[in-house]
């Protein structure tokens, strides 16, 4: 078998599987969470979310709802170096995003059941 044949073969190969994988996976909740930020954040979003009396008076000085946070907590950014992942017994995590041409800053207490968001700090300006 000639070269050219066997690197058809592959090809011919490599793409019905890609067709295959693409028809099972499809409408299914699939995710690559394999990044320690992605892991968290993920474990965060699977449990219940609080919000601290502090964090709702500034939602509604801010005219901000859940919904927004819910979109943070999802897409943000977590900055290891001022986060205290190893605290007892809830982990304590700074999370980074922007909305509506704000830097968004929450802190969120990860628990065993809960995720508390426990501070929120907004910072307007150009981003």
């Amino acid at each position: 078998m000639k070269l050219i044949q066997r690197i058809g073969y592959y090809l011919g190969g490599f793409a019905i599987g890609l067709v295959l994988l693409a028809f099972f996976l499809s409408g299914k909740k699939t995710s690559c969470s394999y990044g320690p930020e992605a892991r968290v954040l993920k474990n965060i979003n699977t449990k219940k979310i609080i919000f601290s009396t502090e964090v709702l008076s500034g939602l509604s000085k801010h005219a901000l709802d859940s919904t927004s946070i819910q979109t943070i907590l999802k897409k943000g950014d977590i900055n290891f170096s001022k986060s205290e992942p190893r605290k007892e017994p809830c982990a304590k995590y700074l999370i980074e995003g922007k909305l509506k041409n704000e830097q968004i800053l929450l802190t969120v207490e990860n628990c065993d059941s809960t995720a508390t968001v426990t501070n929120l700090n907004i910072e307007s300006g150009d981003y």
